[in-house]
C-alpha cells in the first residue's frame, strides 16, 4: 500500500519519537505493571494471612474456653510468630493475658501484654495493655516501673483510666497528694458515663482534704 508524502512523514516523525524514547516507555509500562502485580499480589497475600490467622485464633479462643493454658501458649504463640501484623495479634495478646491471668500465672501474662504495648498495630489495644500490664506490676510492688507505662500526655482517649491507675501506683508508694491529684485528672477526664467515675471519687473521699 502506498503512502502519500505527509503519512510518510508522519510514520517517519513517529519511528525517531520511538528510538528517541521507546526505551523509557517500555521501562515506565514495566514498572507499572510490576508495582500493579505488586500491588495486588501484596492484597492477596495480607488477605491470606488473616484467614490464616483466624483459624488458629478460633483455636486460641477454644482453648481459653476450656481452661486449656497449654493450648492457650501454643495458639498464640503462632500468631504471635506467623501472624503478629495482623489484627489478630492485638487481640490474641489481651486474650491470652487474660487467660494466663486467670490460671494465676502473672509471668506469663506479661509477655503478650508487653508484645501488645510494643507492637500493636491499633493505639487503643497498646493503651488497653499498658493499663493491664500496670495493673500486675501494682500488684508485684513494681510501682515506678508501672508508672513509666502510663504518661500522661499518651493516654488519648484512656487518659481518665491512665489517670485512675497512675493514681493507684502513686498511692501505692505512699504519695497521697500525688494520688489525689491523679484521681481528681481521672475524674475530669472520664466521661460523665464512665462506670468508673464513682470508684474514682470513693478513692478521692477515701483520701480525704489536701491536708489530710
Amino acid at each position: 500500500m502506498a503512502y502519500d508524502l505527509e503519512e510518510q512523514e508522519q510514520i517517519e516523525r513517529l519511528k525517531a519519537f520511538w528510538e528517541r524514547y521507546g526505551n523509557f516507555i517500555l521501562t515506565v509500562v514495566t514498572v507499572v505493571l510490576l508495582a500493579v502485580a505488586g500491588y495486588r499480589g501484596w492484597g492477596w497475600y495480607q488477605a491470606r494471612q488473616a484467614s490464616e490467622a483466624s483459624v488458629v485464633y478460633a483455636q486460641l479462643r477454644t482453648a481459653v474456653e476450656l481452661k486449656d493454658v497449654a493450648k492457650v501458649k501454643e495458639a498464640a504463640g503462632t500468631i504471635f510468630e506467623k501472624y503478629g501484623g495482623t489484627a489478630y495479634g492485638q487481640m490474641a495478646a489481651l486474650l491470652a493475658a487474660k487467660a494466663y491471668s486467670d490460671a494465676g500465672d502473672m509471668k506469663s501474662a506479661k509477655a503478650p501484654l508487653q508484645w501488645a504495648v510494643d507492637k500493636a498495630p491499633d493505639g487503643a489495644y497498646a493503651q488497653i495493655a499498658r493499663l493491664r500490664l500496670a495493673g500486675i506490676l501494682l500488684d508485684e510492688k513494681s510501682y515506678d516501673e508501672g508508672l513509666k507505662l502510663l504518661p500522661v500526655e499518651s493516654g488519648g482517649r484512656f487518659a481518665g483510666e491512665f489517670a485512675d491507675r497512675r493514681g493507684d501506683l502513686l498511692l501505692a508508694q505512699g504519695k497521697r497528694d500525688d494520688a489525689r491529684a491523679a484521681y481528681a485528672m481521672a475524674l475530669e477526664k472520664l466521661g460523665d458515663r464512665s462506670s468508673l467515675r464513682r470508684v474514682v471519687q470513693i478513692k478521692v473521699d477515701a483520701l480525704g482534704g489536701a491536708g489530710s
